[in-house]
């Protein structure tokens, strides 16, 4: 398939980027002449790392088995900086050194060692994926990194290890700088400045380095956040990570008596309640523009901090998600635009997509981002027919970069994936949606415009959720310019949570589920017939599960809508058994 309408935004973004590029180049060369190592006194202060720890990690490690984001190696006797990265994921979460948490669990002398052996010889080696060890926000996690666990690589060391920590930790400061002035990509400068507010807190003779990372950090958040405490990404998860960071910082800055910027302080205010909103009853996340597994242990220590146990957004219109409950079920649906594409490494092709639950049970789901998968996967866990939505020919409301087309195309694909990764080209820009209630049901009326430039169709989806929570009525339906070709065809899908069992009924026009805790729920659908078809939920440890989808197919020139409905018919359901089977011929 070929960028059609959309070639010459992928020309503009890599024209863009090459600007930025030739500037980054200028930069990296003048700061290279004039910006000294700043190395710090000494280490004042260690932050308390709030990410869950493991000790019997800690015995993997030292035994020389590294296994991060799905992948692993053993090291045999080699040092683990000397292996090709199994995955970039991998390759990041070494070189970040998170895993440090782990052997600090450990409280061994001999995890102290093997942690202080580990960073030293990476330091004074330099082995590894340059490229990888030297991005930003890898740089700036190993930076948070060693001055958390500081008291566990400085435990026992002797003056002249300590000195050259200081010098370590002087290096990642001078190149985040660096990076910073070469105009890093956004994320990357929200990262650097945490990174750099730490060393400043934490050490003596970074006073300098602090205040400009103080100013960096509430440019960067006022810039990235948004008002209700969601992100420019629209990632749910990129909103916990930071929140990982910013808890501690918080206290940081109160412990040392410094004014917190107010820009902090208001960030982890509206985060946490924004995280409440895409929690299921089950105590995990919604999976919306790159949310994958939610590590239950961390969000629940997350929580923890939230002193005034605030209660979920409803209405996020900037972050553009929406959270609708009545009796024990809970919708939450996707009704904002693509991110800008700077921001948009992860985002997903599922303009109004909902996930549905009752009680703690998911019913409807989107597929997830994986864990372990290639970079196929990857990509398809993006695309619309991944997600609860309506998708044209199947093809997706957001344009990802990827090489195809002509050359041109492919050239200018290549130079984007290579400076910023697989960002969304393009995609829905006018999301509208707006919610009501008449006689407690309430309701939800979205459309957005991501098929309108390629089909001349605008997609707009009706939702309404009774007060008892016991029945949930949608409509999709397309309309514009394209709705009269006959070729357009619309697949709306429903990706099944794993576990729930489909099974079609009166020819099609019904299908029943029955849910792991015994509830059972009818989906029913009209005009047409409902399939049910085979899919994958990709949001779990292991790497996938397969499912089931329900799908509905119409096309708009003959019918302008579909409409659906999910009706809760009991709570404890006991499905009969199967009937006895009948008995072969010869045992008649």
């Amino acid at each position: 398939m070929d960028w059609g309408p959309d070639r010459w935004r992928l020309y503009g973004l890599a024209f863009r980027e090459g600007g930025r590029a030739l500037r980054e180049a200028t930069v990296w060369g003048l700061s290279a002449l004039s910006l000294g190592v700043p190395v710090p006194t000494r280490l004042v202060f260690a932050p308390q790392d709030l990410r869950t720890a493991d000790p019997t990690i800690a015995t993997d490690i030292y035994s020389g088995f590294f296994a991060f984001s799905g992948r692993a190696i053993t090291t045999s006797g080699r040092s683990p900086f000397g292996f090709v990265p199994p995955s970039r994921a991998w390759g990041e979460a070494l070189y970040g050194f998170g895993w440090l948490r782990h052997l600090r669990a450990a409280g061994t002398a001999l995890a102290q060692a093997n942690a202080r052996s580990l960073v030293d010889e990476f330091v004074s080696s330099r082995l590894g994926d340059r490229r990888i060890a030297w991005d930003t926000q890898v740089l700036a996690r190993r930076l948070i990194s060693f001055i958390s666990q500081s008291p566990l690589i400085l435990e026992g060391a002797d003056h002249g290890f300590y000195q050259r920590f200081l010098k370590i930790i002087g290096g990642c400061v001078r190149d985040l700088e660096r990076h910073v002035r070469a105009g890093a990509l956004p994320q990357q400068q929200l990262m650097a400045a945490i990174a750099l507010c730490y060393a400043g807190l934490c050490c003596e003779g970074l006073d300098k380095t602090l205040r400009r990372a103080s100013r960096l950090l509430a440019r960067e958040l006022d810039r990235q956040g948004v008002a209700d405490g969601g992100h420019a990404s629209r990632n749910p998860r990129v909103v916990v990570d930071l929140l990982f960071d910013l808890l501690p910082l918080r206290q940081m800055f109160a412990s040392r008596e410094v004014d917190t910027p107010e820009a902090l302080l208001r960030a982890i205010d509206r985060m946490l309640p924004m995280v409440r909103l895409f929690r299921h009853g089950d105590g995990t996340l919604s999976h919306f523009n790159g949310m994958g597994v939610t590590a239950a242990d961390h969000l629940a220590t997350l929580l923890t901090y939230d002193d005034m146990r605030s209660q979920p957004i409803h209405h996020a219109a900037r972050s553009g998600y929406e959270r609708i409950e009545a009796g024990t079920s809970l919708l939450i649906a996707d009704v904002g635009a693509a991110p800008s594409p700077l921001l948009s490494q992860e985002a997903c092709a599922g303009c109004l997509s909902f996930e549905f639950s009752s009680g703690a049970q998911r019913i409807v789901v989107n597929c997830g981002t994986p864990r372990i998968a290639n970079d196929a996967i990857l990509q398809a866990s993006r695309s619309t027919v991944a997600h609860s939505t309506v998708s044209i020919n199947d093809v997706s409301s957001c344009q990802i970069a990827s090489l195809r087309g002509s050359w041109p195309d492919r050239l200018a694909a290549r130079w984007l994936l290579h400076r910023l990764g697989p960002v969304v080209v393009s995609g829905p820009t006018r999301v509208v949606a707006e919610r009501g209630e008449r006689e407690r049901v309430q309701t939800l009326n979205t459309s957005h415009d991501g098929y309108l430039a390629r089909f001349g169709l605008t997609h707009e989806r009706r939702i309404q959720l009774s007060p008892s929570g016991d029945r949930l009525e949608g409509e999709d339906l397309f309309w514009g310019e394209g709705a009269a070709v006959p070729s357009r065809e619309a697949i709306v899908r429903f990706h099944l949570a794993p576990g729930i069992r489909a099974s079609r009924a009166q020819g099609g026009r019904v299908v029943m589920l029955v849910l792991p805790n015994r509830e059972a729920w009818q989906f029913s659908a009209g005009p047409g017939e409902a399939f049910v078809e085979d899919s994958i939920f990709l949001a779990v440890p292991d790497g996938m599960r397969r499912t089931e989808q329900i799908v509905l197919a119409f096309r708009p020139s003959e019918t302008p809508s579909v409409r659906w409905r999910f009706e809760r018919l009991a709570r404890n359901f006991n499905p009969a058994p199967p009937p006895p089977a009948e008995p072969a011929p010869d045992q008649a």
